[in-house]
């Protein structure tokens, strides 16, 4: 008997160990790798002045090599602790200067061998631009001059940068603030020790905590050291001339913000308790202001530990928030403080109150102006206006208000007031000016300010720019773009006095540039002027056929989505189909049938997007809307398979009758809440013959206290949650499902759990999935061999199951 059993245990072993593959990294055909592996278009910053732009490089992907460093995950954060950076930074590796009147770039000189460049931050003046540099010890402090093209390391210390950007400047551009390594910093504890008693933690009868599904929490005591160890600093004065002097004694600083006048240094430190069930932003912390020397002015906050919350997205904590320096005046806080206790369930006039307090902070914060929903933000103009706006989850309701800061007895007055999803009736954002102390105000002239808008209507996108006077409330469109060839993008105003305007153009197959356009009277056909001459880094798709269409669900809400013909296209031969989409909760029918996609849109295939396969003879049906609906008192998820269902079904009804692809070989994908829909399409319909599902959850219960729009906890409503979830639902799967998932997810919700468990009781029930992990890699994917990998693996299921015979 014994024999027989030792017999029945090898053959198990070997079923379990035949179910895995010894796969190594796979390389996808070469038109698709031809398409990932080019020359990234560098990244442009640009002084207010618009003298210069600033070009950094880096690569297109990482590798696992860059994966591989050392890294530590703690409170919410993931840090390497070598450099003391934190671990998914990505690095510029190159910089180059380039002035506004000339066409040549000038290579900046003096730049540190295999640069690792990060947390580049203007100096006020706007001559000089600080940075980090990953060496192979630690993090250091550089500087650019911007005009001579030149960088030097600054000083020899070695920086923390692992809670945020470690440096600030001094308002005379000729010294820096920078968190330092301690050279009394201890050693790192590891979880080899002994341990000498259980973790236990206390839920007291009454306090709810319904908190997210955190990840990376902190989660014994030697995590707690090793978090105080790692992210405390000591904060020092750094002249560009390499002088140093200490300016504050170690601690957990958090935030460090000058004045506008830089008289004033807000300091934000972290301190104990610490939590093991949120993160290290909801820990206890203090807010403190110092003279520009470092004397002590004022204690002007301390917030608790913030673990219970009132339910919903809507919830704030008590106390003072949204501490900052206005940026209107030299030396004023702004604050924050709930009206209804932090509740949204409790009734009442107005939600939130801001305040206004002047350093050196003796007299009592004044009121300024009150808001009916959850503040939401300010703009700042000058003593006479101001624009603040709030929100509201459930209505999905956001208003602007234009109000008198100097004057609290001024009612506000609503300039805008619409659907938060409503796309159409967006009014646009106030342009912005740079002050004298490098802070950004409103660009308010003659007594008027410029909204510049992305212009989404029903006919297509065209952008404008609409002259908003402060007096009367009244609107002047100054300009629309009129572009049905390509698609513009307003950034801002050159000189607004001049109309001159910065812009990108861009078309299907022109990579987006930098313009200038003369909105002027003068200028009546609007010039545009060239700055910038990106290539297209994609030539071998630039002739693929690319359109958005529209069509109706059965219920008769409008949708949309980006189709793109194979390369290689004959008219009448119907083609398989990959049809990709993300779900978006709504509460209005309208808002759910607006088009906010524009056909001119540069095709840019990155790592997730499934356009590669146009060179491999498929239709591709992108960002295929799929609005869930849920009006007055009805939530969206409350029917969210059976609108999944009538999107799918939508689409392919359209595809189908245009005659371009073969219905009965049609899949479907998506990443993260796409993944859930894809999982949930396969399991209730037979519209697809597979699909791909990249970093999905997929068993709610999982994430019981809400995820994605949804509010509810399980407890109240249990039945959208089971419903929902595909893992209980697993026993339905009739199509084969490829997943796949880093093993290093940091996303709320979608920790590589739920792909394992979901594969378990797919391959538990007998059903067709392959279950892809991807070392070192989080919730997006970035090392090349991984992304190659997945490419392949996706190839590999469309032509097995869309054009192979069965």
């Amino acid at each position: 008997m014994k024999k027989i059993l030792a017999i029945l245990f090898f053959l198990n072993s070997l079923l379990v160990c035949f179910s895995q593959e010894g796969l190594v990294y796979q390389k996808p055909p070469k038109e698709i790798v031809d398409l990932v592996d080019v020359e990234r278009a560098p990244n442009v910053l640009m002084d207010s002045k618009n003298e210069y732009m600033v070009f950094t490089y880096r690569k297109m992907y990482k590798n696992l090599e860059d994966l591989s460093q050392e890294e530590i995950k703690l409170a919410g954060l993931r840090i390497n602790p070598k450099i003391n950076i934190s671990s998914t930074v990505t690095y510029f590796n190159n910089i180059k200067v380039k002035k506004f009147t000339e066409n040549t770039e000038v290579q900046v000189q003096g730049l540190p061998t295999q640069a690792k460049i990060a947390n580049l931050t203007w100096s006020p003046d706007e001559q000089f631009i600080a940075f980090t540099h990953s060496s192979s010890v630690g993090l250091e402090c550089w500087v650019l001059n911007v005009k001579e093209a030149k960088a030097w390391k600054v000083c020899d210390e070695y920086l923390n940068g692992n809670l945020g950007t470690p440096i600030s400047w001094f308002k005379d551009s000729q010294s820096l603030l920078i968190k330092t390594i301690s050279k009394e910093r201890k050693s790192l504890r590891t979880n080899n020790e002994l341990p000498t008693g259980p973790t236990v933690s206390i839920s007291e009868k009454g306090e709810k905590a319904q908190n997210r599904t955190f990840q990376d929490l902190l989660k014994n005591k030697i995590d707690e050291e090793n978090f105080e160890i790692l992210t405390s600093s000591e904060l020092k004065q750094v002249k560009l001339n390499g002088s140093v002097f200490k300016w504050k004694e170690a601690a957990i600083y958090w935030g460090v913000s000058f004045s506008p006048d830089g008289h004033f240094v807000l300091l934000n430190i972290i301190e104990k308790p610490f939590s093991y069930i949120v993160p290290y932003y909801r820990f206890p912390n203090k807010t403190i202001v110092f003279d520009n020397r470092g004397k002590l002015t004022k204690e002007v906050n301390i917030v608790p530990l913030t673990e219970v919350l009132p339910k919903g997205f809507m919830a704030v904590r008590k106390g003072k928030r949204n501490m900052e320096w206005r940026a209107d005046k030299p030396a004023t806080l702004y604050f924050v403080t709930c009206l209804d206790e932090g509740n949204p369930e409790k009734e009442v006039s107005f939600r939130d109150e801001v305040f206004s307090w002047d350093a050196p902070f003796q007299n009592d914060a004044v009121s300024i102006v009150k808001t009916e929903q959850r503040f939401n933000g300010v703009e700042w103009g000058n003593d006479q206006y101001a624009i603040v706006s709030d929100e509201w989850w459930t209505t999905r309701n956001t208003k602007s208000y234009l109000f008198n800061p100097s004057d609290a007895t001024f009612k506000p007055i609503v300039i805008d007031n619409r659907n938060s999803q409503d796309e159409y009736k967006n009014p646009g954002q106030a342009e912005m000016k740079r002050t004298d102390w490098g802070t950004y105000i409103l660009d308010i002239y003659k007594e008027s300010i410029y909204l510049l808008g992305e212009g989404y209507t029903e006919k297509g996108q065209f952008p404008f720019i609409d002259q908003f006077s402060l007096k009367t409330q009244s609107k002047k469109r100054i300009y629309q773009s009129e572009y049905t060839d390509k698609k513009e993008t307003l950034l801002g105003f050159i000189d607004i006095e001049k109309g001159i305007v910065l812009c990108k153009i861009e078309s299907k197959n022109e990579f987006p540039n930098y313009y200038k356009r003369d909105i002027s009277l003068k200028s009546k056909k609007n010039k545009v002027q060239q700055l910038t001459q990106f290539p297209n880094p994609f030539k071998s798709i630039e002739t693929v056929k690319k359109e958005l269409i529209t069509y109706k669900r059965k219920d008769g809400v409008e949708l949309s989505g980006t189709l793109y013909l194979p390369l290689q296209y004959e008219k009448g031969k119907k083609y398989p189909l990959i049809m990709w989409a993300y779900p978006q909760e709504f509460k209005d029918k309208n808002s759910a049938g607006q088009v906010t996609s524009n056909p001119n849109e540069f095709v840019f295939p990155f790592y997730g997007s499934p356009i590669y396969w146009v060179t491999r003879g498929y239709v591709v049906l992108d960002d295929a809307a799929f609005p869930i609906l849920g009006e007055g008192k009805e939530e969206p998820n409350d029917k969210f398979i059976e609108q999944l269902k009538d999107n799918a079904e939508a689409a392919i009804n359209e595809l189908d009758k245009r005659g371009i692809i073969d219905r009965t070989k049609v899949a479907v994908g998506g990443h993260s809440y796409g993944a859930f829909m894809t999982a949930n399409l396969l399991t209730h319909t037979d519209l697809f013959v597979c699909g791909v599902a990249r970093s999905g959850a997929y068993n709610r219960t999982l994430t019981p206290f809400g995820f994605q729009s949804e509010e509810r906890s399980y407890w109240d409503a249990p039945q959208v949650y089971n419903t929902m979830s595909p893992f209980m639902n697993a026993d339905k799967m009739n199509h084969h499902l490829l997943l796949i998932h880093g093993d290093a997810d940091n996303n709320p919700g979608t920790f590589t759990l739920q792909s394992e468990r979901y594969f378990h009781a797919l391959k538990g029930l007998g059903k067709s999935a392959r279950l892809v992990v991807l070392p070192k890699e989080s919730h997006g994917y970035v090392a090349i061999e991984s992304i190659l990998h997945v490419l392949w693996e996706q190839d590999t299921l469309f032509e097995k199951y869309l054009k192979e015979n069965k």
